[in-house]
């Protein structure tokens, strides 16, 4: 059995795609899915189907969402009453995310370790399991309180995958790709940060600094905030012509993002 909400939120039996029948019905499956072995409540269950307007039969409703769950996923998968939620276990069987965060971790402990071509390898592979936005078919109560946990994620192993390719000395094919996040990602200084730096080894020293100073522009502007550390360090790095400009752009967060790292799950 595989799990997938990387994208469209979707269960397959081999070849088969099983059939999930409408939003809540697939909000319900995610949500299980993100609680890994930790129970959702009941109450949390209602934000992420109806938001603060739960209707006064919301128990009812959610058993059953829960009760065609286990007839959609039979022997599979066991989905239990733990009151006041549910908990469900999947077993051996297949979850995008749980492969995405597996893969994404080893890809950044091998960039630590200064292997970057398994680390490219990694990183890709882990990014190629992402079919489009995560949770694209769930209610917008769920895929706003979760998807921003999980983008960060992806964007983590996007600039890991990039910092080992700079690595690599392949700044110049990451030029067209950077460029494109970040007119997707104006804010996101990761990226900007990347791209000062491989215009910068393609002896683009003016556009980095250009680059560097619309970010400002667009930081001040839209924020009123300072551009971050990393942005300056790089900066200065290529006003001083410095060396370090030629090694790999450190600064990220955790490389991955696991069950039960969002709210309204707890332990019972």
């Amino acid at each position: 059995m595989e799990y997938r909400i990387l994208g469209q939120v979707e269960v397959r039996h081999g070849e088969k795609q099983l059939p999930l029948h409408g939003a809540k019905q697939r909000t319900v499956l995610s949500a299980l899915l993100l609680a890994g072995d930790l129970v959702v409540y009941d109450s949390q269950l209602g934000e992420y189907l109806w938001g603060q307007k739960a209707p006064a039969t919301s128990n009812a409703q959610i058993y059953t969402y829960v009760s065609r769950l286990r007839k959609t996923l039979g022997p599979h998968a066991r989905i239990m009453r733990r009151s006041p939620g549910y908990l469900m276990q999947i077993g051996s069987s297949w979850f995008d995310l749980d492969e995405f965060t597996d893969q994404s971790q080893r890809g950044h402990e091998a960039l630590d370790a200064g292997d970057y071509e398994r680390a490219v390898s990694l990183l890709s592979s882990a990014l190629s399991l992402w079919r489009g936005p995560a949770l694209a078919n769930v209610s917008s109560h769920l895929a706003e309180a979760v998807r921003p946990q999980l983008e960060e994620a992806r964007i983590t192993a996007l600039t890991g995958r990039f910092e080992a390719e700079l690595a690599l000395g392949r700044h110049a094919s990451l030029v067209p790709r950077l460029t494109q996040l970040v007119r997707e990602y104006p804010l996101q200084e990761r990226f900007r940060a990347q791209l000062m730096t491989a215009l910068y080894r393609c002896d683009r020293q003016a556009d980095a600094l250009a680059l560097y100073e619309q970010g400002r522009r667009m930081l001040t502007g839209s924020l009123g905030v300072d551009p971050g550390a990393l942005l300056r360090e790089v900066m200065l790095a290529i006003l001083n012509s410095d060396p370090k400009l030629l090694g790999p752009v450190r600064e990220r967060s955790t490389a991955g993002v696991g069950r039960s790292a969002f709210p309204g799950f707890a332990v019972l």
